[in-house]
């Protein structure tokens, strides 16, 4: 898998922060994991927010991280090796969703921010290793776009925070490309009287799909519990 995030890594942990409603649509669907029942497998753990999210609610957790982006990898060791708690029960590994070795039974599985970077026979193959593996009753949590097919996106806002003297602001915008791939262009421009404007743009491709899609390609039943989040179960 291309490393789409390395060159915004710095500016990742600024965009949940704008979509609180997520991460509570997490937290409530983890609540009612049995973690005995294998590690909760997070593939693009990106830099450790969904982690530290399973390491609050489920105290008792094994975690698999799986990240292949360097620099996002970089900053999830350094929280895990910094908290002792997170030390003993996150296991961080650098491959990618099709190369990942998993565990025999898997209580949750978490899929944030990587599944459009997947198209849609590739998915399939994934499901085709990873669901057999989930333990009854495990469930499936993704990141959905506000986009399920290839529309063109007007620049919207992805978060505005301030850090100490400096302004972070975040657009994105996406474009048809063909087939059901749209070209997202994320714009972060950093400004105040601290330090010159910094404008950083990053470009990536992305395969448009929605949850109804996903229960489609696994015969699970999805459903859509934030504009950001969606969880697959057994039917």
């Amino acid at each position: 898998m291309d490393d789409f995030y390395s060159p915004v890594a710095e500016f990742y942990d600024l965009v949940p922060r704008a979509h609180a409603e997520g991460e509570a649509a997490l937290r409530k669907v983890l609540a009612q994991v049995e973690p005995s029942a294998g590690p909760v497998v997070d593939i693009g753990a990106g830099t450790g927010r969904t982690c530290r999210i399973v390491a609050e609610v489920l105290p008792s957790a094994k975690i698999l991280a799986c990240e292949p982006a360097p620099a996002m990898r970089a900053v999830l060791t350094h929280d895990v090796i910094a908290d002792e708690d997170l030390r003993r029960r996150v296991t961080i590994v650098p491959e990618s969703a099709d190369a990942v070795v998993l565990p025999d039974s898997i209580s949750a599985l978490i899929l944030f921010g990587v599944l459009g970077h997947i198209a849609a026979a590739d998915r399939r193959a994934l499901w085709d290793r990873v669901l057999p593996r989930l333990a009854p009753g495990a469930p499936v949590l993704v990141e959905l776009l506000p986009v399920t097919r290839p529309t063109a996106l007007p620049a919207m806002p992805l978060a505005r925070e301030q850090i100490g003297d400096l302004v972070y602001e975040g657009m994105l915008e996406a474009e048809p490309i063909g087939g059901d791939l749209i070209r997202m262009t994320s714009t972060w421009t950093i400004s105040g009287a601290a330090a010159p404007t910094r404008v950083v743009r990053n470009r990536s491709e992305w395969h448009t799909f929605g949850i109804d899609d996903l229960a489609g390609e696994t015969g699970w039943a999805g459903e859509q519990l934030t504009a950001q989040t969606g969880v697959l179960r057994a039917r």
